[in-house]
């Protein structure tokens, strides 16, 4: 699942959870790795990771940016997520570590 979210925009609880229906919906029977491909800047409140990580089905998160700001604020992120999370500078690599992860679970 790759989500590109809009300038400026906060994630929060309400954001999360539309996403979260979106891949329990889409994604009922199969694990799935959550990319957030960060070609805007917005912000994400960290707290949603504590709903987040009990998603059926997700076995992964993963952030890429080419910017630096936004690489430090998902190694923050990282720290409320207890599934594997990577960032990456490029979506061939955050593809690649993705199948890994589908291909082991």
């Amino acid at each position: 699942m790759v989500t590109i979210i809009k300038e400026g925009v906060h994630v929060d609880k309400s954001q999360n959870e539309a996403l979260i229906k979106i891949a329990e919906e889409y994604y009922t029977d199969q694990p799935f790795v959550y990319i957030s491909y960060r070609i805007n800047s917005y912000s994400v409140n960290p707290n949603i990771y504590t709903r987040t990580v009990k998603t059926k089905n997700l076995i992964g998160f993963a952030v890429v940016s080419y910017d630096y700001k936004a690489k430090k604020n998902a190694q923050i992120e990282k720290l409320f997520l207890k599934k594997p999370f990577e960032i990456f500078t490029n979506l061939d690599d955050a593809f690649n570590w993705a199948d890994k992860l589908v291909s082991k679970s």
